[in-house]
């Protein structure tokens, strides 16, 4: 098993208050070198690529003209790919054979992370349904089925959000839904290729601009069938998640990280001493890291912190400054931290050296430092 946190390509960083090593990504591709959205994982299993955003400010945004590159721990080098520029947090990195799929247009790429070889188209929505309107989002982050054969569509397309399936054999699309609003974030259950996961998001009307807010934000939708709303009340939280058993659904809220059984509703609020703004859990559930922010806004300070739930113990990872100008408001910068490589690693973003650079931390090492 290969251990990325011991490549020259990283730098480590001492917390002063923790002592905690740090491990940030200090050979440059990019100007800005950030870690994925929370939801996908952006490592191999044997740990040898690990993928992430870069941005060249001030082109493109978070929604739209980032590309990737990716560290090959093996050979000791960094590779940026300027073919990848991708919409929104769509990246998606088969943990097996590390290749990386993303979304531009209306359509799904993947390439390998061998710098030799040429991207390929995966599969493209139907001219049918797009009829030559412009496609914003193919998927807010795209999910695998379970049984491995499709990628969830949450697209955007003209004033319409279109659900459903796209092969990824080539097949032909597969309609689910159709939306009036914006709903995104939608994610496959890890364990039924059949059942989806996703969002009520607040929405903007493309002509008047009015701002229609959440009213109830958790759902599910079952292939062939209509959406469910999870809570049998109408409730807002926020930046949802897949539990590993299928069962449940992750969800934030103020100081609060949220279990919910998607069947009944109930839930289980984990405290924070701090606000959870994202949040991530081990796949045992023992563990959970956070951001937080006291007040929001693009490239605000902000600060990352891991929790034992055996005991409830908490320890601040980092405290990240915040990042001014085009840099830190245009291109969604969040830790957004998360568990990868069997949650051997947490990965996250971090601004501790002025600039927005890629982390790693060994999940053992929080778990040592949170017991001292």
């Amino acid at each position: 098993m290969i251990d990325p946190v011991t490549s020259d390509l990283f730098t480590t960083w001492t917390n002063p208050e923790t002592g905690l090593d740090i491990h940030l990504l200090t050979e440059r591709v990019a100007p800005s070198q950030q870690s994925f959205y929370f939801v996908n994982d952006s490592m191999s299993t044997d740990g040898r690529y690990l993928w992430f955003y870069c941005c060249f400010p001030p082109s493109g945004s978070g929604g739209y003209g980032r590309t990737l590159g990716v560290v090959d721990v093996e050979k000791q080098a960094v590779h940026h790919f300027p073919d990848t520029q991708f919409q929104h947090a769509s990246p998606f990195v088969d943990p097996e054979t590390a290749d990386v799929y993303w979304t531009t247009g209306a359509s799904i790429w993947r390439r390998s992370p061998d710098p030799s070889a040429a991207a390929e188209c995966v599969n493209s929505m139907p001219e049918e349904l797009v009829m030559g309107r412009n496609v914003t989002r193919v998927a807010t982050h795209l999910s695998r089925s379970a049984d491995g054969k499709s990628f969830f569509v949450d697209s955007a397309l003209g004033a319409q959000h279109v659900f459903g399936t796209l092969p990824v054999d080539g097949g032909d699309f597969e309609f689910w839904h159709r939306f009036d609003r914006n709903h995104n974030h939608a994610q496959f259950s890890p364990i039924d290729p059949d059942l989806v996961l996703f969002a009520e998001e607040f929405h903007v009307d493309p002509i008047t601009g009015l701002r229609i807010p959440i009213a109830n934000r958790m759902w599910t939708i079952r292939r062939g069938g209509m959406p469910r709303p999870i809570f049998p009340n109408p409730t807002v939280c926020s930046h949802e998640w897949w539990d590993g058993d299928g069962k449940h659904a992750w969800s934030v809220r103020r100081k609060q990280s949220w279990r919910t059984d998607i069947e009944t509703g109930e839930t289980e609020a984990i405290d924070w001493p701090v606000g959870c703004w994202h949040a991530h859990n081990s796949q045992d559930g023992n563990f959970l890291v956070c951001d937080s922010t006291e007040k929001f806004y693009r490239g605000c300070p902000c600060s990352v912190h891991f929790q034992d739930r055996r005991t409830g113990a908490v320890l601040k990872i980092v405290d990240n400054p915040g990042i001014d100008g085009i840099a830190g408001a245009n291109y969604h910068i969040d830790p957004h931290p998360r568990f990868c490589c069997n949650d051997r690693f947490v990965v996250f973003t971090a601004t501790i050296r002025g600039q927005i650079d890629l982390a790693i931390v060994k999940t053992a090492d929080l778990i040592n430092r949170n017991h001292e």
